[in-house]
């Protein structure tokens, strides 16, 4: 009988043990079912922030439980959005940061902006205000942001078909800056409708662009719109790549690589691609470069921007802005 009260004892104490061991780290019942309460108010840690000289702005909430929660922030002259979601107890640096970025269009100016914070099943939202005071400035090269219209070391052509509109425009919604190129026409003989070489020399940086020898690490990109009921406009970019150094591209004997973009959504779009993903076309299809099939972005001579539409379905148009070269994807 002792044996046996003795191993009663010892399964007990061994049971006991394991309870007190497990743990449960998820919601409790009570925070569950409980009604929703700030506990620490919406706020923003600068009434002013300078993106352009690397500032950060961080938002701050706390509530007695795990919610679903956005931030939209609104530029009040440019219209600009950025979004920051998450679902937690607390917003802090780890998921409230903005560092200037646009999550729709067009990008932020330096503006009075105002956020607000959304909490999903409560009817309440929470305002903070907040000033631009210089805008986050994207690390890169840029070939073309229109602001300072046609740069004279490109190469323009347009055809000479009807209702022809291939200028810079100014608009309030412009994504980037304050202009754009607007491409738009009914060519029917032909699918070109416009274009423009980048020669390298236009960028300070000798017969090639400065950038990196590094394929991997150098994306190309571009802002464009697209414009409802009309023809689907095709933007083709080629790079035409200077191998041998000696100052000229050599269609026989050079690389060149070509990004075909066909324009089939409405509004603004960034487009990203890396460079060593960029393959040669021949009429759309893919083909083998002639010259040494290596990516080499650091040898770049001339970009052409082509702008192309099916010329048996009637008028095109596109816009485009905000060309440039970075070493990651864009961040707008």
């Amino acid at each position: 009988m002792k044996k046996i009260f003795l191993l009663i004892i010892t399964f007990a104490v061994v049971l006991g043990c394991r309870k007190e061991e497990s743990t449960y780290d998820g919601i409790s019942i009570n925070e569950l079912y409980s009604d929703f309460m700030m506990l620490q108010n919406f706020s923003i840690d600068k009434d002013t922030v300078n993106f352009g000289s690397g500032e950060n702005a961080v938002f701050s909430a706390v509530f007695n439980k795990p919610v679903n929660w956005s931030i939209e922030v609104t530029g009040q002259l440019s219209k600009a959005k950025k979004i920051l979601s998450g679902q937690s107890k607390r917003i802090d640096a780890s998921n409230g940061t903005w560092d200037g970025s646009t999550t729709i269009f067009p990008m932020f100016k330096a503006e009075a902006c105002v956020a607000q914070l959304f909490i999903e099943g409560v009817s309440d939202t929470f305002v903070v205000a907040t000033a631009i005071k210089s805008i986050k400035v994207n690390s890169g090269l840029v070939i073309a942001d229109f602001e300072n219209g046609f740069n004279s070391a490109w190469t323009r052509y347009v055809q000479s078909g009807a209702n022809m509109d291939w200028n810079i425009k100014t608009d309030s919604l412009c994504p980037q800056g304050a202009k754009y190129l607007k491409m738009a026409g009914t060519v029917n003989w032909d699918y070109l409708i416009g274009l423009i070489d980048f020669p390298a020399t236009a960028y300070g940086g000798g017969n090639t662009l400065p950038l990196s020898p590094n394929p991997d690490n150098v994306y190309f990109n571009c802002l464009i719109y697209g414009v409802p009921n009309t023809n689907e406009s095709i933007v083709l970019f080629q790079f035409k790549e200077d191998e041998n150094g000696d100052g000229v591209y050599n269609a026989n004997t050079d690389d060149q690589y070509d990004y075909q973009i066909t324009v089939n959504w409405e509004g603004w779009k960034l487009v990203s691609v890396k460079y060593s993903d960029i393959i040669s076309l021949n009429n759309g299809q893919p083909t083998t470069p002639n010259g040494n099939s290596i990516h080499n972005p650091d040898k770049i001579a001339k970009i052409s921007m082509l702008d192309l539409a099916n010329p048996s379905n009637g008028f095109a148009s596109c816009k485009i802005d905000y060309l440039i070269f970075t070493p990651t994807p864009l961040v707008p």
